[in-house]
């Protein structure tokens, strides 16, 4: 049973939004791809999670803190057992180690992730010791994605390679497991304590007059270009009913600027292409609770 499930980070949706309507910068969209491989890869981990079937809890995408200092842990896999504590990588290419440290094949150092994964399972093991909770936890590196090698690994590093990743889940899949009232007790102390994000300080800087307008395709992220009823995008071919894509625009505003209130024009404004202001106001009426008259009117999520 997964009581976290894992969700698109704030930041990322924004600088999704941002990469497909203002020229980021080279930094900026480096961030970008960084954080959305990264997404991926924790989501293509989640399948092969999703087919276990002996008693379980996952809580994924933790933001915790010990002693003044915030850890972030990708997945925790609770067993009557013990605790795995998961960090996922989605690297692609050749890398190798060298006295500890870790090295793309062109001689780039890059940072060892080991560290990083040791450094959380002592902060999460201190923690729960502060909270008296007595659990094992073992902890693994797991490499998600099949263009990744590692030269020069010894044998005995907490590594998950996916080529070992199907007998490392049989090997999940076939634990007798029975969980108890101090693991539920344990996730929901957990979760009460989960920190809110806060990545403002690392978003560029925008304004809704320098963003292009317009409906996205939520396969390829191109614009459409034509409305009909039945959207068609011209770059993959994906075709979906427009008060979908409109639903899922005003989504992305609210994502982009939580200040704005929602009216017909700013919505007309926004989604561009759609060219009947009544259509858009039909639309708003079905998902949104009108408040106000006449030009002050505007729109708020139903309670």
């Amino acid at each position: 049973m997964t009581l976290k499930p894992r969700l698109e980070s704030f930041e990322l949706k924004v600088l999704r939004s941002l990469n497909i309507r203002m020229n980021l910068k080279i930094n900026e969209q480096s961030n970008y791809m960084y954080l959305k491989k990264g997404y991926d890869g924790e989501r293509l981990f989640d399948k092969w999670l999703e087919t276990l079937t002996n008693a379980h809890l996952i809580l994924n995408d933790l933001l915790l803190e010990y002693n003044g200092t915030v850890f972030q842990i990708d997945t925790l896999l609770f067993y009557s057992d013990k605790i795995y504590h998961f960090e996922v990588k989605n690297y692609e290419g050749d890398f190798y180690i060298e006295a500890d440290r870790w090295y793309a094949l062109t001689g780039k150092e890059i940072k060892n992730p080991l560290l990083q994964l040791k450094r959380t399972e002592s902060l999460l093991r201190q923690l729960l010791v502060k909270k008296r909770f007595n659990h094992t936890i073992e902890s693994y590196l797991i490499f998600v994605n099949p263009k990744f090698h590692l030269y020069q690994a010894p044998l005995n590093l907490p590594i998950v390679f996916p080529t070992q990743l199907t007998r490392f889940m049989e090997k999940l899949k076939n634990k007798h497991s029975k969980l108890k009232d101090s693991h539920k007790k344990l996730a929901k102390e957990l979760l009460s304590i989960h920190k809110d994000e806060t990545p403002y300080n690392r978003l560029p800087e925008y304004q809704y007059d320098e963003l292009e307008k317009g409906l996205i395709c939520p396969l390829c992220h191109s614009m459409y270009t034509t409305f009909k009823p039945i959207l068609v995008c011209n770059s993959c071919g994906e075709k979906e009913r427009y008060p979908t894509a409109v639903l899922r625009a005003i989504e992305e505003l609210q994502t982009l600027f939580p200040d704005k209130k929602i009216t017909t024009s700013l919505i007309y404004d926004w989604c561009k292409i759609i060219k009947s202001k009544s259509t858009i106001r039909k639309t708003l009426k079905k998902k949104f609770k009108l408040v106000g008259y006449s030009k002050a009117s505007y729109f708020v999520n139903h309670e």
